[in-house]
């Protein structure tokens, strides 16, 4: 069964390019209920423990970089469905494979500078929303 959380954070990228009102409301319109946000900003060591699953992959090195490169915004999302229906809002995470008027379509840059993240399993979505907040800033 799906869950009704998923977690997300705007990236330095879309935070830098002054887009965080404009994907807030997108994410508002979309009928999700943000119950945990925060800005905030991970240092290198904190993004390299997030992406650890990345670790041998290629791209880590400037994963850890591009995420400690300044502000994100962090949040927790809910939805009937959450992680399914907000993978579908945000779009592919190369922008010009992404469909019209996802997030990524509308405040990607490219591949690796691609606004948003999102959970990719409910399983993910509750470790991802532990990782950046306590239980009692999820309301």
């Amino acid at each position: 069964m799906a869950g009704n959380r998923t977690f997300t954070m705007i990236k330095p990228d879309a935070v830098a390019s002054g887009h965080i009102g404009a994907i807030l409301a997108q994410i508002n319109n979309a009928g999700f209920r943000i119950v945990a946000m925060k800005l905030t900003r991970m240092s290198a060591a904190t993004a390299g423990a997030f992406y650890a699953v990345h670790k041998e992959r290629p791209f880590y090195g400037e994963l850890v970089e591009f995420m400690s490169s300044g502000p994100i915004v962090a949040a927790v999302l809910e939805k009937d469905n959450a992680v399914e229906d907000f993978r579908k809002l945000i779009g592919a995470t190369d922008p010009a494979k992404a469909e019209p008027g996802t997030i990524r379509a509308l405040y990607a840059k490219n591949v690796g500078e691609n606004a948003v993240h999102g959970s990719d399993s409910d399983e993910n979505a509750a470790i991802e929303s532990a990782f950046h907040f306590a239980g009692l800033e999820v309301f």
